[in-house]
């Protein structure tokens, strides 16, 4: 299918070194971007399917980089079923594991927990739910879990490694087995702050040291924080990506996003929304943690877009999160909330609102244009300007 999205008012490209692109244009064809900027008469002529912006703003896809997963579009610990199908609602397009620790009877000997991870990650290769792409399957390290287990596991496909939840007598017994995953190219995660459930230890700065992994997991919470000290430290003695979810603490989230500002090292800071948990299931909870930091702190509405799509994707190693040509075509349309006293998306999330959604494009894909059914409408009305496709694109199903 060839879309194309024309009228554009500003677009953010996620990349924190060049967030915005000019051009009013984006162009997609088979899944991908294939050109961003002005478009020709002749190139839209050629689409299915044609998307009037109305000045709307356009912004990758968001990337959630702590969701529960389990199996299917469901969640039994809030006992929720379309979860995913609604997250795309707010507008995001990729969701990545953070490991299917919330499986009921999940198993806990080596030979199930790689039973587990591969079997997660193979039921959401072509399964897309409301359109969304979910990159499930990470291995829970337990004691007895090896590092010929992680090579047969890395063989499989398996990319992502998670400690946290494991039965070992004190956190730092993780460091060897993180760092034979991440020798063997695994991005691995590690729970951060005080135990989530029954069972688990708090992990603090020290823990977080000594494995050294790929991402700090909600390290303002998930959902109590660590000791204040560890904070810095994190920053200042390591190369660590930072977590911030919206499930945990909001003091210790503005004072993260602070010390990497101070530190020079804003491509650290990772936005996600650690859910579903006992916090519940929060459609615009990435929307709220961007509009939170912009709002609250010197950074800029267009930096915490990147946090939640450029940045997630540069450290999880995805062809999403950017809005550029030859990634794939994951797209939001954003603007200022109807009735809201601000007049752009970029300016209303500044301000601490909302953004409104308008549209939302997943894998070339229009899932719905006209109006989000979970956040405010929209000041301006983007709208489907001429379809080949016998689909109807305006319904927000």
């Amino acid at each position: 299918m060839r879309v194309a999205i024309t009228n554009i008012g500003k677009i953010v490209t996620g990349d924190l070194g060049a967030p915005f692109a000019a051009g009013d244009g984006i162009l997609m064809e088979d899944g991908r971007i294939t050109l961003v900027g002005t478009l020709s008469s002749e190139s839209t002529s050629a689409c299915d399917v044609v998307v009037d912006a109305a000045g709307t703003t356009a912004i990758p896809g968001l990337i959630d980089s702590h969701v529960h997963i389990t199996f299917g579009d469901y969640t039994p610990r809030q006992r929720v079923v379309g979860f995913l199908e609604s997250y795309l609602h707010g507008g995001t397009t990729t969701c990545i594991t953070a490991s299917e620790v919330h499986v009921p009877g999940r198993p806990k000997h080596a030979a199930g927990v790689k039973a587990l991870a591969l079997a997660a990650r193979a039921c959401f290769l072509d399964y897309r739910p409301g359109g969304m792409r979910v990159h499930a399957g990470s291995v829970i390290l337990e004691p007895g879990v090896t590092e010929h287990y992680l090579e047969e596991l890395v063989k499989d496909g398996l990319w992502l490694a998670k400690a946290g939840f494991g039965a070992f007598k004190t956190p730092f017994d993780y460091a060897p087995l993180m760092q034979a995953a991440k020798r063997l190219g695994m991005v691995t995660t590690m729970h951060t702050g005080g135990s989530s459930i029954p069972g688990s230890s708090g992990i603090w700065a020290e823990h977080v040291l000594a494995s050294n992994p790929t991402v700090s997991f909600h390290v303002n919470g998930g959902p109590v924080a660590m000791p204040e000290a560890g904070f810095a430290r994190l920053v200042n003695e390591s190369d660590i990506a930072l977590q911030l979810c919206t499930a945990g603490n909001l003091r210790t989230a503005l004072l993260t996003a602070k010390l990497l500002d101070e530190a020079g090292e804003p491509e650290r800071l990772l936005i996600a929304t650690d859910t579903p948990t006992g916090s519940g299931i929060m459609p615009l909870g990435i929307l709220y943690t961007m509009a939170h930091l912009a709002s609250l702190t010197e950074m800029t509405a267009e930096q915490a877009i990147c946090a939640a799509s450029g940045n997630n994707a540069n450290v999880y190693r995805l062809d999403s999160g950017f809005l550029k040509a030859g990634h794939a075509a994951d797209i939001v349309l954003l603007d200022a909330p109807d009735g809201g006293t601000q007049a752009t998306a970029l300016t209303a999330i500044k301000h601490g609102d909302i953004a409104a959604i308008g549209a939302v494009v997943s894998a070339g894909i229009p899932r719905f244009v006209g109006r989000s059914r979970n956040t405010p409408a929209t000041t301006r009305k983007a709208r489907i300007a001429r379809s080949n496709v016998i689909q109807d694109f305006a319904s927000a199903q």
